[in-house]
């Protein structure tokens, strides 16, 4: 057995990536040879992504609480815990909380051959946050 003791701090998302308090669990990063990346978030009532897309896609895992995501010029979707959604490359999309709720999610997704693993738009605005599902 190997355990990893974790020596990263919980990070709060950055305001140019979301509305609202978020945190930010790193689970995994790239070392090696691997690109791929994993996240614990948490929002809070209301807290969401900023509109964003990555270049190889990304999966998210809804662990606890109710969210909502969209990807550019879909329907608003409210997810649940125990529900997967995976966002094509390329994708503009958005995820976060619903407005009562909080909602965590295990974000992954991989970087590109630059190292990046997201490109980020403008935030979502309060019309496009509350529009019909």
């Amino acid at each position: 057995m190997q355990i990893t003791r974790s020596g990263i701090e919980t990070q709060k998302g950055p305001a140019d990536w979301f509305t609202g308090d978020v945190y930010i669990d790193a689970l995994a990063a790239p070392a090696g040879s691997s690109t791929f990346a994993a996240a614990n978030v948490h929002f809070t009532p209301g807290a969401g992504t900023a509109w964003h897309a990555h270049p190889h896609g990304q999966t998210i895992f809804v662990t606890e609480g109710v969210g909502l995501c969209q990807r550019e010029g879909g329907p608003i979707e409210e997810i649940h815990p125990g529900d997967r959604v995976f966002f094509e490359p390329g994708e503009s999309h958005w995820h976060g909380a619903t407005p009562d709720r909080f909602m965590a999610h295990i974000a992954m997704h991989q970087m590109d051959e630059n190292g990046s693993p997201v490109s980020w738009g403008d935030h979502v605005t309060d019309e496009q946050y509350a529009a019909p599902r």
